[in-house]
């Protein structure tokens, strides 16, 4: 009986789909071939299922760039800061670390846009936030092998790709989709699994699964090398890494991800992820420094929201793909964002030694202790104040939590955009709270 009212429930949904799967994020599998977001879309309708937050729940035609339609003008740092805006700013960090450095840009008048920034241009390592730069690579070769839009949404929702020996090793859990059951599990990538280069992508951003960074990365590589030749059979690709010298693949590797940055006007100077995401990804594709700003940060999505980063098309494409579905951590587990839509990634590189008196956890470190989001933050329909605006944020304050950190600080920004006033910083939470703030 309950195995019945299970695949009753499964052909609810499938129809439900059928009548409203026109992309994604939660209403797109047929289009995307995201199985996962079936898992999480009828988990909504589970009394114990997992629920994703109503900033989440957005349909794919609520989701566009905001500044897609707007007349070509100056980059916003050309711009003069808005005295309000950055006094805002400043109330929130005037007796902080000295390591934090963040830009803000409201979007919410695009005729009118306003910024402002504390130290935009320190440079750290930016960790997994550098997964964007592996996600524009790939949406550039694509866009190079196949310049029709329809071909390039048939290349990601039908090209079924291997993991192999590029995914070692990574701790990440991915959800995986049983189509049984019609729900997700996670675990850990193996190297036998499989999935669509959409789910690949899928992974790497919303999962930030380095073993799906470095399977993107190659895939980007063959996309550009072999053209509409692609996709290749796994002995075809395997025999390019294998019989390619490796000082060429480090050039392929470094040419596709900042040939897309430079065409876009963007410094890849300040903005570089140069070796792959896994140990044996870097063992086979050699590689160099990875590092960003958070004023080239903020410029990657302000190029996002005018459709720059190589079109419109697949700027918004890539948009979808950080929209949150899931879980929200780190910088959006800010219970003030729940009843807003964020597009996130972000990043962290913690390190500890032995020290008298303290004692090391999760994204607290003595050593280093590198926190870094990029995050867009809207309003929802209806709701009774407008808004739309970017943040990039990177700190690396030593012994504290970071990622509750970011959440706090996150929920004050928000407060900063809104009012444009004297912000102080709730910094308080109970123990369960902050440690949730870092579970994703």
């Amino acid at each position: 009986m309950l195995r019945m009212f299970k695949h009753a429930c499964l052909a609810l949904l499938a129809l439900c789909l059928v009548s409203f799967a026109i992309a994604y994020p939660l209403d797109g599998r047929e289009r995307s071939g995201i199985r996962r977001l079936t898992g999480y879309q009828f988990a909504q309708t589970l009394p114990q299922g997992p629920k994703v937050a109503a900033g989440g729940l957005l349909e794919s035609k609520d989701i566009s760039l905001t500044l897609a339609n707007q007349p070509a003008g100056p980059d916003f740092d050309q711009l003069p800061v808005e005295p309000e805006l950055q006094n805002s700013l400043e109330s929130i960090f005037k007796s902080r670390d000295p390591s934090y450095s963040v830009v803000v840009i409201d979007l919410s008048k695009p005729e009118n846009i306003a910024w402002a920034a504390i130290q935009p241009d320190l440079r750290q390592n930016a960790g997994s936030v550098g997964k964007i730069l592996t996600m524009l690579a790939l949406f550039d070769s694509l866009a190079r092998a196949f310049p029709d839009v329809k071909e390039r949404e048939r290349v990601l929702r039908d090209t079924n790709t291997y993991a192999g020996n590029w995914v070692i090793s990574d701790h990440h859990g991915v959800p995986k989709f049983s189509e049984q059951s019609g729900t997700n599990q996670s675990s850990i990538i193996q190297t036998t699994d499989n999935f669509y280069l959409s789910e690949w992508i899928d992974h790497m951003i919303s999962a930030s699964a380095n073993a799906a960074g470095s399977v993107v990365w190659r895939e980007a590589m063959l996309l550009r090398e072999f053209g509409d030749a692609y996709p290749l059979s796994r002995e075809a690709s395997e025999q390019f890494f294998t019989e390619t010298k490796k000082t060429r693949l480090g050039e392929l590797s470094l040419q596709v991800v900042n040939e897309p940055l430079l065409a876009t006007k963007l410094n890849h100077e300040d903005f570089q992820q140069g070796s792959f995401w896994t140990s044996t990804g870097k063992a086979r594709v050699p590689g160099t420094k990875s590092f960003a700003t958070t004023r080239e940060l903020a410029r990657y999505i302000w190029r996002m929201e005018q459709g720059r980063l190589v079109d419109a098309w697949s700027s918004l494409e890539m948009k979808r793909y950080l929209y949150m579905t899931k879980r929200r951590y780190r910088y959006v587990y800010a219970p003030e964002l729940a009843q807003s839509a964020v597009f996130f990634k972000s990043g962290s590189l913690y390190e500890c030694q032995k020290e008298e008196g303290f004692t090391c956890g999760k994204y607290m470190g003595n050593v280093r202790n590198m926190m870094n989001s990029v995050v867009v933050v809207e309003s929802l329909p209806g709701a009774s104040q407008y808004y739309r605006y970017i943040v990039a944020m990177m700190s690396n304050v030593l012994k504290i939590n970071s990622a509750w950190d970011h959440s706090r600080l996150g929920a004050a920004i928000h407060e900063a955009v809104l009012t444009r006033g004297t912000v102080k910083v709730r910094e308080e939470g109970d123990m369960q709270k902050i440690q949730d703030a870092g579970k994703s």
